[in-house]
């Protein structure tokens, strides 16, 4: 989202035993990633609230539809969709696969069936919400993305493996990717 708007901005990284530690935990109560500090030093978790604030504070970007919009809800249902329907059953899968396949295979029913919601939403468009690029895209983009490390991306419909072929194309998603590729904790 940083990329998208052009704004500046640091990554900081962070080994498993820093994300427990104090200094963290005053920024997540939870020890969890991602965390926006802002120039002022206000804080902000939870990826779908900083890419709708984001969005908010850089609306030159036409990142999201104005307020009151029956858009403006799309945006907000997909982009709660993506974290809440289709990452945790993605990754309760791919986490179980080996040692509880009968979990796993249920995991994976429930985000088959979320990726057919996805799937019908786009019905032929480019985007989620009148086929213009928006925060829903990158937050339903990035869950479906993750299915190329559980080794499932050639599972998705036609439809959704073009889409995320799309979003990988756009200038901002590679120069974001470029800047984090190496994900290990400096």
């Amino acid at each position: 989202m940083l990329e998208e708007v052009g704004a500046p901005y640091e990554v900081s990284r962070m080994t498993y035993e820093e994300s427990k530690g104090e200094e963290h935990l005053a920024r997540h109560p939870l020890g969890r990633v991602p965390v926006l500090e802002d120039d002022d030093g206000r804080l902000l978790f939870e990826s779908t609230a900083i890419c709708l604030q984001i969005a908010d504070t850089h609306p030159q970007a036409g990142l999201i539809p104005a307020p009151g919009t029956y858009e403006r809800g799309l945006v907000y249902q997909w982009s709660v969709f993506g974290p809440a329907e289709l990452e945790p059953p993605l990754i309760e899968s791919a986490i179980h696969a080996q040692t509880d396949p009968e979990r796993s295979a249920k995991a994976r029913k429930r985000f088959d069936k979320a990726v057919a919601a996805v799937s019908a939403s786009l019905d032929g468009g480019e985007y989620l919400v009148g086929d213009e690029f928006t925060v829903a895209d990158v937050m339903v983009g990035s869950a479906l993305a993750f299915t190329a490390r559980t080794g499932h991306a050639d599972e998705l419909p036609g439809n959704l493996q073009a889409y995320v072929a799309r979003l990988a194309e756009r200038p901002a998603y590679k120069r974001a990717y470029e800047r984090t590729e190496d994900r290990a904790p400096a």
